[in-house]
């Protein structure tokens, strides 16, 4: 049975680059998400839509349903004394806010002098990911989960989840 839009689902993964492991939740907490709000990358996403609770499998995928294609032209040369204070190195990445007020990641291209090229790029962009997945439950949503697009899984309070004010409140028990 298909995993369908408005459940929620929880998994496991291990994201590998080639050989290396970029990123692992394997042993910590589940990724839980809604499936069908692209609140994961869409080639992940169509990958686990047939799987069911307890499936392991290998999911490749192309840059096109994970990051996007590395685009050349998303660089930039800005004024060196821009990042007054910071002890910049290459290949360091550094978070800013955007004119639409979203934060920005950016990574550290080249230091020349009173320029420094930053690169605008998500770090995996270009890049076919392997992801290793273990499905480990799929559920309906509530109807207040299908409203705010939130799990209730990842809701937190005010005292933070699992916090003095947590427990089975923010789906912490």
């Amino acid at each position: 049975m298909a995993i369908e839009a408005n459940q929620i689902v929880s998994i496991e993964y291990e994201v590998r680059d080639g050989d290396k492991v970029v990123d692992s939740n394997v042993g910590g907490a589940p990724l839980v998400f809604m499936f069908g709000k692209g609140q994961i990358i869409p080639g992940l996403e169509s990958g686990i839509v047939d799987m069911a609770i307890g499936e392991k499998g290998d999911i490749l995928v192309q840059p096109e349903n994970a990051y996007g294609e590395y685009n050349a032209e998303a660089t930039q040369e800005v004024p060196a004394d821009q990042f007054a204070g910071i002890d910049l190195e290459v290949g360091m990445t550094l978070y800013g806010q955007g004119e639409d007020g979203q934060t920005v990641q950016v990574t550290v291209k080249e230091i020349a002098g009173e320029t420094v090229k930053i690169d605008f790029n998500h770090p995996l962009a270009g890049k076919a990911l392997m992801f290793s997945v273990t499905v480990n439950n799929v559920r309906d949503a509530s109807a207040e989960e299908i409203m705010t697009g939130i799990p209730a899984e990842n809701k937190q309070d005010d005292e933070g989840c699992c916090g003095t004010g947590g427990g089975s409140s923010c789906g912490c028990d």
